[in-house]
């Protein structure tokens, strides 16, 4: 059950090359989503994203369900700040990204500042107390800020796609692959969606909990409206329940 609160942020890792903008990203945006495991309620996790003096700043927030704190408590807060660039199609470069995670007995505190001009990443762990500096491409985002990447590029069924993500240890080429057009069912209402899954080889949150699948709605917004990933005993699932999201609708 390691990571099992953590799941409605999965599609933070799926990142595309710049390739065509599908729409500008809708901001301020709330995503709520309801966590499960083999069924049973787990948690609850929120995705928010505001516009602050010309930065996108994204925090991720995730809560354990009652009945897991007293054996695995979770308590996590991701938080990514991107510039944004002169142009209105140029999504913004990573400035800055910190991830404190408290689950069960692990617990993680790191930062990372990032030098686009410079190409490198300077990132500290609080709890190793260690500090390094790594190279970066001019493509490089992190995991949390690339799901808002994703949802402003095309995304073609059958096709693959490639982009460097950077996890706070090295920098990763991660291959993101379109799968196929669904319609799904969800307490919000029935989605047209594209479904699609990341191929990780980093020690973070994928490689930990197994093959994942996102469900994307097929319009200009591309909303995560479910997420599943696999793990030893069953599955665990992410499904979109309420927030700020379409513009003129709230929930």
């Amino acid at each position: 059950m390691k990571k099992l609160a953590l799941l409605a942020i999965c599609a933070s890792l799926i990142v595309l090359l710049p390739v065509r903008p599908v729409s500008a990203l809708t901001v301020p945006e709330k995503l709520v989503y309801e966590l499960s495991w083999t069924g049973i309620k787990a948690g609850t996790a929120v995705q928010e994203v505001a516009l602050k003096g010309g930065e996108l700043h994204i925090v991720s927030t995730t809560h354990s369900a009652g009945w897991i704190n007293p054996f695995f408590p979770v308590d996590d807060r991701t938080e990514s700040v991107l510039v944004r660039g002169g142009s209105s199609e140029q999504f913004g470069t990573p400035k800055y990204f910190k991830e404190k995670i408290n689950e069960g007995k692990f617990h993680a505190l790191k930062e990372a500042h990032f030098d686009p001009q410079g190409l490198k990443v300077a990132t500290k762990d609080f709890l190793k107390k260690t500090e390094k500096i790594d190279p970066i491409s001019n493509k490089t985002f992190d995991t949390l800020s690339s799901i808002y990447v994703v949802r402003s590029m095309e995304l073609v069924p059958g096709q693959s796609v490639f982009i460097d993500i950077y996890d706070c240890k090295r920098l990763w080429n991660t291959e993101v692959q379109v799968v196929r057009r669904e319609e799904i069912d969800t307490p919000l209402g029935t989605f047209k969606t594209l479904v699609v899954k990341p191929h990780l080889k980093s020690e973070g949150l994928f490689a930990r909990t197994g093959d994942v699948t996102v469900w994307l709605t097929d319009d200009s917004l591309r909303i995560p409206v479910m997420m599943v990933t696999k793990v030893k005993l069953g599955k665990i699932k992410a499904v979109l329940v309420g927030g700020s999201y379409w513009p003129q609708r709230e929930d």
